[in-house]
């Protein structure tokens, strides 16, 4: 086991409630501008998707945004949208040699902790098949440095913490770089309402949640907040409760969780009928298939 997942295997509660807290999206308004702004134009640039750009742009926006696939790890995201990309008959029409997702489908299928730090290592320690994405991969995070700044939490969101912290331990739980979680959660000093910061180094979601709070806590007294069916299978993949940021009812979601949500979460009256009409309306938030199969 890394040292990473140790780190959350020795946090000991210091409530009777867990509150795991996605970041992207879900905190803060910042997956347009991180997906449009620093992903998509480092996916055509490191790729040679400049013959098909507007397709690339559609297709990564698809995965990264406006489907189920939202929020997921950037390498099975990479893969998903080389997928996409290959299939489509706009792009195929044009000839363009679209690169192959072999090699990064060949890491990802062996490791869990998907970050920049176990792809140079696998890069280092011989495998440059992998060259091109760590690449691809440090280039945005460097347009992430460059251009996401001064982007606030959704309205509500300090409120919401401090009702949390008033019963509940908190961590952030995010498939983003520690790094950035770091300088997000600091410029906008919310990095005091949390015990820790779980970024993708620590391993997956549902790892997150499994090694800080499954065993510690009862079931019913874990909650997830997030934006992503990801965030949703960490939850339940380990039998804690779900609460969703609906994507594009941001605002609504966080009053809701404010005014109700909490309360029924601390009163243990938040499994069965509640919950299951949150995920409902989740579910309908966002489409399985691509516009352009439909």
């Amino acid at each position: 086991m890394s040292d990473a997942a140790e780190q959350l295997k020795a946090f000991q509660p210091t409530r009777d409630f867990f509150v795991g807290i996605d970041s992207d999206g879900c905190v803060f308004d910042s997956m347009e501008i991180k997906h449009k702004e620093c992903f998509t134009p480092m996916f055509i640039k490191h790729f040679g998707l400049q013959p098909v750009s507007k397709y690339a742009r559609e297709v990564w926006e698809f995965v990264n945004l406006y489907s189920k696939t939202r929020g997921i790890n950037r390498f099975p995201a990479l893969s998903n949208a080389l997928h996409f990309l290959r299939e489509r008959p706009e792009v195929q029409a044009r000839n363009v040699d679209i690169p192959s997702s072999d090699a990064v489908d060949e890491w990802i299928s062996r490791e869990t902790k998907l970050g920049n730090a176990t792809l140079e290592a696998e890069v280092q320690g011989g495998n440059r098949s992998l060259d091109g994405i760590y690449d691809w991969s440090t280039a945005v995070n460097a347009q992430v440095a460059d251009i996401v700044h001064g982007v606030p939490p959704f309205p509500l969101v300090r409120e919401c913490f401090e009702k949390i912290g008033a019963k509940a331990d908190a961590m952030c739980i995010s498939q983003t770089p520690v790094d950035a979680l770091v300088r997000e959660w600091g410029e906008n000093q919310l990095d005091g309402f949390i015990a820790m910061i779980a970024g993708q180094e620590m391993g997956t979601k549902t790892e997150h949640l499994k090694y800080a709070a499954a065993s510690k806590y009862e079931p019913s007294r874990i909650l997830m907040i997030g934006d992503a069916p990801g965030d949703f299978k960490a939850a339940k993949g380990n039998f804690a409760l779900f609460f969703p940021i609906n994507p594009g009812r941001e605002e609504q979601s966080w009053q809701r969780l404010y005014d109700e949500g909490l309360d029924r979460f601390f009163n243990e009256d938040y499994a069965g009928a509640y919950e299951y009409g949150l995920v409902e309306e989740f579910n309908h938030c966002l489409p399985e298939n691509p516009p352009w199969n439909i």
